[in-house]
């Protein structure tokens, strides 16, 4: 896999792609990326029909969790979502924080952005925007944000500790995240760690579990809970791009797991000032 910008710019330009293509066809492959499955409808996303604010056009079918649904959201909130996609996460997130709210959605990928705003402006919302920016270097100010989601796009990311960096950059002081992603238990074959379509299909690039959660800790939040924990198996006819019969056997019976997890935490509160001399 090259270096960061190289990935950068596959992924950009898969997702411009991705952004084209039909929900059924993402939904049958890892995230939109490399060939469908014959054996598997539904790889890694979840059903968001039933939420309040779905969005029919916004739904590309590439998450592979719900992190609105867990994200705590209140009338009023400034709520922004990192990797928005076509926006259905932010429409869902709209319904939550009311017309005295606003939602941020933020991707780095223009055809994404097109197809964003299309879908806002056919809703009439104007309390939903979409910049276009790099999630490791977000075109927000400091302390905007009371929540932040995001579905399954920081696996996309190499710099991971820079969006945790970032996403404490931009929250309030006692805001919160919560954000799905897919983590490793385990070690992938070397073939899936190469494959750039596995990168892009939301595998090749997730970190440990451990890991995942370590970066937020260490970034300074407080009170992380996995609020959902699924595990998704890539079909062997998706596999065998890359693997042997024999070698898919070994991978199955190694005891790596690849799962969606999704990862709640707080930004602490400021401290105020208590006594003389404590904030010096």
């Amino acid at each position: 896999m090259s270096t960061d910008q190289q990935i950068k710019e596959m992924v950009r330009q898969k997702y411009s792609e991705i952004a084209l293509q039909d929900k059924t066809e993402n939904q049958a492959s890892c995230c939109g990326a490399g060939g469908c499955s014959t054996e598997v409808y539904n790889i890694m996303s979840d059903d968001y029909t039933t939420m309040q604010g779905y969005t029919e056009d916004a739904d590309l079918g590439l998450g592979c969790g719900l992190p609105t649904q867990f994200a705590q959201i209140k009338k009023g909130n400034t709520v922004i979502d990192l990797g928005s996609g076509a926006g259905n996460d932010c429409f869902i997130a709209r319904h939550e924080t009311g017309d005295n709210g606003k939602v941020i959605g933020i991707d780095f990928t223009p055809a994404m952005i097109e197809k964003a705003r299309a879908n806002a402006d056919k809703l009439g919302y104007n309390n939903v925007e979409f910049r276009q920016g790099d999630i490791e270097k977000m075109p927000v100010t400091a302390n905007t944000a009371d929540v932040i989601v995001s579905n399954c796009v920081l696996n996309l990311v190499p710099n991971k500790d820079g969006v945790f960096k970032e996403i404490y950059r931009v929250l309030k002081p006692g805001g919160h995240f919560s954000i799905s992603d897919i983590v490793l238990e385990g070690t992938l074959p070397a073939a899936v760690q190469q494959a750039a379509e596995m990168y892009a299909g939301c595998v090749s690039g997730a970190i440990q579990q451990a890991e995942y959660l370590g970066l937020i800790t260490s970034n300074g939040f407080t009170s992380v809970t996995v609020q959902k924990k699924k595990a998704i198996m890539v079909p062997d006819d998706i596999l065998s791009a890359y693997l042997s019969p024999e070698e898919i056997s070994q991978f199955r019976n190694s005891g790596t797991g690849i799962y969606s997890i999704t990862v709640y935490a707080e930004k602490p509160a400021e401290q105020s000032c208590c006594a003389p001399g404590c904030c010096d």
